[in-house]
């Protein structure tokens, strides 16, 4: 599966500073000091209503983390999936009568023309589910052999007693975890099972579904966690430097992940630090396919609505903050393009020296994109004021908006 064409980074003076971000798994901020080559790995979407505001404001944070790594002069070997098979994907394509195959490409494509007009930087590797079942099937049987995974009526579970460092990422208790995988994918409540939350790994197959050889697993598909496994491994072995995503995966989806790589190689941990995007609300509610209250960037983009305006209003909430989509949010990124745009127009203007180091010091203090947006305003006010004749200072802050945030001026 191939990804998206990349903006170009332009050059900066000097270097960035590693970048301090809030782990889930600790509770805490931790300084990430990868080394030459900075491994990160983001969960895709599942294809069937692409992209909404919510994908796009998880997207655009890793892509900051991207470029604060970028500017300390590493590379970023970054890796995302496709979940380009699974249950709520073929069960919106019986509900609209289409092909889900069909609907999976159509949705990818989309989904990759939004992240194109906003500038946010490809992955090396994009990676669909189908296309990892032949490297999915050996993991699973790898999991059975060694007693880490069962049977129960043709399906395979994995057992997450089987993890000594189970529960490390998210923390949560036995209860908040049945309720939690019960509301996302799970089926706590299922007879036979050795634990309520152990996660299907491979599903047998069913009449009227799509199926793939297991091997000695017999026909079926695989579970939605021990796909992000498969890729994560093949690309990066264990302790890679962040795996990240909405903060809807920290369980079950990182946590069983997590386990399933660390019963796998008997190694801990399967990621240095776990990054979670907060969730973006619509009318009250938290944006969902489910409540149907979608925004998607596609549309905005049709009604005219210039992309970098969408990425600043993504820009002006905190990574990990929970926040709602407005209007009103949305008029005041436009206002501000116009407003920067305006002041970067001239022919010189006050040195951007000082904004430079502002607008990287936020960005390494846990993604601090508000603070980042705030000095860039001050600078932009200044130049209105006429407060200064520096002729490389308009272009300075040009650069430093689309290298850091990733918004052309």
């Amino acid at each position: 599966m191939h990804a998206w064409p990349a903006s170009e980074v332009p050059a900066l003076p000097g270097s960035g500073r590693d970048l301090r971000i809030h782990d889930t798994a600790t509770g805490g901020r931790v300084t990430l000091v990868p080394g030459p080559v900075a491994r990160l790995y983001v969960c895709g979407i599942t294809p069937y209503d692409a992209t909404h505001m919510g994908h796009a404001a998880t997207y655009n944070a890793f892509d900051l983390v991207q470029r604060v790594w970028l500017d300390t002069k590493r590379q970023v070997h970054y890796v995302q999936n496709v979940t380009d098979i699974d249950d709520p994907l073929l069960e919106r394509a019986a509900a609209n009568g289409d092909d889900w195959e069909a609907l999976a490409q159509r949705e990818t494509a989309l989904f990759r023309e939004d992240m194109t007009a906003l500038r946010l930087l490809p992955p090396r590797h994009y990676v669909g589910a189908v296309e990892s079942i032949p490297k999915i099937v050996p993991l699973v049987e790898r999991l059975r052999d060694a007693g880490a995974a069962y049977e129960l009526e043709g399906d395979i579970y994995f057992s997450v007693a089987s993890d000594a460092h189970f529960g490390e990422v998210s923390g949560l208790d036995a209860e908040a975890m049945r309720l939690l995988s019960a509301e996302r994918g799970g089926d706590p409540d299922r007879p036979g099972k050795k634990n309520p939350v152990d996660p299907m790994l491979w599903m047998a197959a069913r009449p009227g579904e799509p199926s793939w050889d297991g091997a000695s697993l017999g026909p079926g598909r695989p579970g939605w966690h021990i796909e992000c496994v498969a890729i994560a491994l093949e690309h990066f072995g264990m302790g890679f430097d962040v795996q990240g995503g909405g903060s809807d995966l920290i369980f079950p989806h990182h946590e069983m992940g997590a386990s399933h790589a660390q019963a796998l190689t008997g190694e801990h941990p399967f990621a240095k630090s776990y990054v979670h995007a907060g969730m973006v609300a619509l009318h009250g509610e938290k944006m969902s396919k489910s409540k149907g209250n979608l925004v998607f960037v596609s549309a905005l983009r049709r009604e005219g609505v210039d992309p970098a305006a969408i990425r600043l209003a993504l820009l002006s909430h905190h990574y990990r903050a929970d926040w709602e989509w407005t209007d009103a949010v949305l008029d005041g990124a436009v206002e501000r393009l116009g407003r920067w745009r305006a002041a970067v127009s001239r022919p010189d203007g006050p040195s951007a020296d000082a904004l430079l180091a502002e607008v990287r010091e936020a960005l390494a203090d846990d993604l601090d994109a508000p603070a980042a947006l705030a000095a860039v305003d001050r600078w932009a006010a200044a130049q209105a004021a006429g407060g200064g004749t520096d002729e490389g200072a308009p272009g300075l802050v040009s650069r430093t908006v689309d290298a850091l945030l990733g918004v052309a001026l």
